[in-house]
């Protein structure tokens, strides 16, 4: 045997080690891995379920009834007023004037839309207008607190 062919046996060995050593690695490290999956198969169930279950929910229909308390819910409550209902949804716009809307306190942007009359401006502001969405920014407020906070508007604008 000549010596390139002993070189090369002697590399081939090399290699064909190293390789078996890299296979029994990969095998103790996944093996070390996926040690805690040997379990039972209910606790194997119970444990893929707690992995795979959702973090949170959309509640996109009605609101669940709350447990009877002995309260009253946040539906029974009484209507909030024209000050309170302006406040969480309409200054964002009605008092830096956002797309056209009309500024609150100032009398000549409300001079054409108060010759309008309560009931037209509550149903410009239940269909919604220009760039303002159906009942603006306030999708849970039922018509009476609408009309609270136009007229809560207006009177502030001088009507």
């Amino acid at each position: 045997m000549s010596h390139e062919d002993k070189s090369f046996f002697r590399s081939f060995i090399g290699v064909l080690v190293a390789l078996v050593v890299v296979a029994f690695l990969f095998y103790f490290i996944a093996d070390i891995v996926t040690s805690d999956l040997e379990m039972g198969g209910d606790a194997r169930e119970a444990r893929i379920g707690d992995n795979i279950k959702p973090v949170g929910q959309v509640n996109v229909g009605s609101v669940p009834a709350a447990a009877d308390t002995g309260t009253e819910t946040a539906a029974a409550a009484a209507p909030r007023s024209g000050d309170a209902v302006y406040t969480a949804s309409c200054l964002a716009c009605h008092s830096a004037g956002v797309a056209g809307a009309p500024i609150v306190g100032d009398k000549a942007a409300w001079v054409d839309r108060a010759a309008k009359g309560i009931d037209g401006l509550l149903a410009t502001a239940i269909s919604g207008i220009n760039a303002m969405p159906p009942k603006g920014t306030c999708a849970d407020c039922s018509d009476d607190e609408l009309k609270a906070a136009i007229e809560y508007m207006l009177t502030e604008s001088g009507y």
